[in-house]
């Protein structure tokens, strides 16, 4: 079996089902449903068992996994609770590689391009010890996903027992169908689209950056679609591990993803900027882009959808459609 922990959330839905698609049911998903329609990403699924997060330890003993893809998390990158978020993000994550290493399974992680703090040293995935200790996180998410990066590269530097094959993604600005649960989380085209839709302007930040024009505010968007396939070729790879970026290479402005979103509805883009709220002006990145070498170095030969397609294919096909989950 496979375990997918996080598997009814955003990403880890989609990898769910496209493993689906490909004849593989013999899934597990580790994850909470709550009471908010979650279940909904999981609605065409076929799956061997649902666990509950409190109760995966103990499901694990005595388990055999053809692999973990960890993909669980607190990925609010506002949220404030340390003491959760660390329990959650960095010490569940611990045990499952302690867990992987002792019976030697494979262990694919989330890891997050929130590590980079404001990328000022840039975006290269250089898992040294070394480089990895200068980056400074903005936010208590990527300080989370940093400290369990930094914990398996240091196994890894000192020839400690590790898992056949471990690989840490870094993914960067994902967007795709079954985001909706996430709220304010939630990709700029999912929560700007019933505007759009609607006839009414959409409002972007202003840039509050000597420099920056409104709306040229830059990030590396992905579509989900394509950060599922790096996973998928990772459990096709097993001879590959390390820590990798997940992008496509090239930084998109807000106004380019915001004018694909209203020419994919036949609309001419009208949009308004507006004052970015104090309260993030200090943790606001304004330019994200993966430098992708070490996974094309690594045997990653695929190419990554034209932003304008990939938002094209996520409005026509998921967000204007009457059912709109994957």
């Amino acid at each position: 079996m496979l375990l997918v922990t996080g598997g009814a959330g955003f990403i880890g839905s989609n990898l769910v089902a496209s493993l689906n698609e490909a004849g593989r049911t013999d899934i597990v998903v580790n994850d909470a449903l709550g009471r908010d329609g979650k279940w909904r990403n999981l609605g065409r699924r076929q799956l061997a068992d649902v666990v509950p997060p409190g109760e995966l330890i103990g499901w694990l003993d005595g388990r055999k996994l053809d692999a973990v893809l960890h993909l669980g998390a607190i990925s609010d990158t506002t949220a404030s609770d340390g003491d959760l978020v660390l329990e959650t993000n960095f010490r569940l994550s611990r045990r499952l590689l302690e867990w992987c290493t002792a019976t030697r399974t494979p262990f694919i992680y989330a890891s997050s391009a929130a590590t980079y703090g404001d990328g000022a040293d840039g975006f290269d995935d250089d898992w040294s010890p070394e480089a990895l200790r200068r980056l400074k996180p903005m936010n208590l998410y990527g300080f989370s996903k940093h400290l369990f990066d930094l914990a398996v590269v240091d196994r890894f530097a000192r020839g400690a027992a590790l898992p056949p094959q471990w690989a840490g993604l870094k993914f960067f600005n994902v967007f795709g169908a079954n985001e909706y649960h996430k709220g304010e989380m939630m990709s700029l085209v999912a929560k700007r689209f019933e505007e759009a839709k609607a006839g009414k302007r959409v409002r972007l930040f202003k840039s509050h950056r000597d420099g920056v024009a409104d709306g040229e505010q830059k990030r590396d968007f992905i579509c989900v679609d394509d950060a599922v396939a790096v996973m998928r070729w990772l459990l096709d790879t097993p001879s590959v591990s390390g820590i990798f970026n997940v992008g496509t290479g090239q930084a998109r402005s807000f106004r380019d993803l915001v004018s694909a979103m209203f020419h994919a509805l036949g609309r001419e883009p009208d949009i308004e900027y507006v004052d970015m709220p104090p309260m993030i002006r200090d943790q606001y990145q304004y330019f994200t882009q993966a430098k992708v070498e070490n996974l094309r170095r690594a045997g990653y030969n695929a190419g990554f959808t034209p932003l304008e397609d990939a938002v094209d294919r996520y409005v026509t096909s998921f967000l204007n459609q009457p059912d709109r989950y994957r």
